[in-house]
């Protein structure tokens, strides 16, 4: 009794210790953010001037006739348009590849996880300076992304705020098992590591990922473009097995992303209902429609589809083959979601592509259909929906968090301007400002 007696005294008072210094601590500088122009991504428009006065991680005030606090730091950015943050519902933070696949085989494998963590260090940074202030991490291994989210949150490493999956779930063979060594040199992948075989084993490759941290669940319905032994248009999972791994990720609040680039699969995730279809590369009309009326979100990855097109000369041949399909077809599906008005979530799948780079996605989804403000408001209100953060990210409103782009120019008249972001805030912390000095 004692010794309990002492300890909680001992919390106790590092606990009033802790109040008092923050107590004595000022409050930080309000900071006032003014252009010619702010994007409404709630109301799909542009308006004039723009102003968003911040205050600590928050955003306190916007628009004209916002009151300016005593002593606050105006930054006044003149031609320019202030924006929320970007959002990216598809990446994969952990990894970085090349075109040359054996390359990445052998980095893979031989480097240490705390190597390839550290340098996915390297892939936060790029992201957020890009703009990317939330990102959804769909997969990766050894709990990279996992580490990454929670040195972000600790202020630790610079980064966007993350969403992540761990390990994707899928079946033996299937694009969520890599491992094409002998199988008498290493242990063949199990639940723990999201390979599943029928649908109890599918309800625990759910469970071993959230009870290790997972805030979403992926899984692979479909095989895979950059997978050697799986075609992109044959279903990997039966629907007993698909029903099992959503209906148990949604019985703990987890959202469920699948991984469909060929048709048949993409209306059995449906059917199991799914939150969303990641790529979604070979998509009927009607499957579109279908979603449309389900309230499933696309997220096309039109970037990813157009650089294994651009580099499919470099990959194994069984790859540069799909990757020839999947880049001839991409465009044209996304096209028809735009026709058809399926909801559309942003999303690069990073990784694919190097890191950082993500804007070009913009102009993927303009030139294949949607207007400027449709693609602006897919990676901001969009993807806040779909990632469940819309109290606190997508558009820009007093009390939501102060993650802030500001672009040269006007993304509605010229959307290759969010390629080139002069200042980003995340949370209210400037991570970029190419207009100091």
């Amino acid at each position: 009794m004692l010794v309990r007696n002492l300890m909680t005294g001992v919390a106790l008072a590092a606990m009033l210790a802790s109040s008092a210094l923050a107590a004595e601590m000022p409050a930080a500088q309000p900071v006032v953010l003014k252009a010619a122009r702010m994007f409404d991504a709630a109301a799909g428009k542009i308006v004039s001037p723009g102003l968003v006065v911040v205050q600590g991680d928050r955003i306190e005030a916007v628009g004209a006739n916002a009151h300016l606090p005593d002593g606050a730091k105006v930054i006044d950015f003149g031609d320019a348009t202030l924006t929320p943050g970007f959002i990216d519902a598809h990446v994969h933070m952990g990894e970085e590849d090349s075109s040359d696949w054996y390359r990445n085989f052998f980095n893979k494998t031989q480097r240490h996880p705390a190597e390839l963590a550290l340098r996915a260090t390297a892939n936060t940074r790029k992201m957020v300076e890009a703009g990317f202030t939330t990102v959804r991490d769909v997969g990766g291994e050894d709990y990279i992304a996992l580490g990454l989210r929670n040195a972000i949150a600790a202020g630790i490493v610079e980064g966007p705020r993350m969403l992540v999956a761990n390990y994707a779930v899928g079946s033996t063979g299937g694009h969520a098992d890599d491992r094409n060594y002998r199988p008498d040199l290493v242990p063949q992948s199990g639940p723990l590591l999201g390979v599943c075989n029928g649908a109890d084993e599918c309800r625990a490759a759910v469970r071993y990922q959230i009870k290790y941290g997972a805030d979403v669940i992926k899984f692979m319905p479909s095989g895979g473009v950059l997978s050697l032994t799986d075609p992109v248009d044959v279903p990997e999972l039966s629907q007993e097995e698909m029903n099992a791994i959503v209906s148990e990720a949604h019985a703990w609040h987890r959202k469920v992303a699948a991984h469909c680039h060929g048709d048949l699969a993409a209306k059995m995730a449906i059917k199991a209902g799914v939150d969303s279809i990641e790529h979604g590369t070979f998509l009927s009309e009607e499957t579109l429609k279908l979603m449309k009326e389900k309230g499933t979100y696309l997220v096309p990855t039109l970037f990813a589809t157009y650089w294994v097109g651009k580099h499919a000369d470099e990959y194994p041949p069984a790859m540069g083959e799909k990757a020839r399909a999947a880049a001839a077809q991409g465009q044209k599906m996304f096209a028809m979601a735009a026709k058809a008005g399926t909801k559309v979530a942003f999303g690069t799948d990073a990784a694919v592509e190097p890191h950082g780079l993500g804007a070009f996605e913009f102009s993927l989804m303009t030139s294949a259909g949607f207007t400027p403000v449709q693609a602006l408001q897919a990676a901001m209100t969009g993807a806040a929906d779909l990632l469940g953060v819309s109290a606190d990210a997508g558009t820009l409103e007093a009390g939501k968090l102060a993650d802030i782009v500001v672009l040269p120019g006007n993304p509605v008249e010229d959307i290759h301007v969010t390629e080139h972001p002069k200042f980003v805030m995340h949370g209210g912390k400037v991570v970029k400002d190419a207009t100091a000095g």
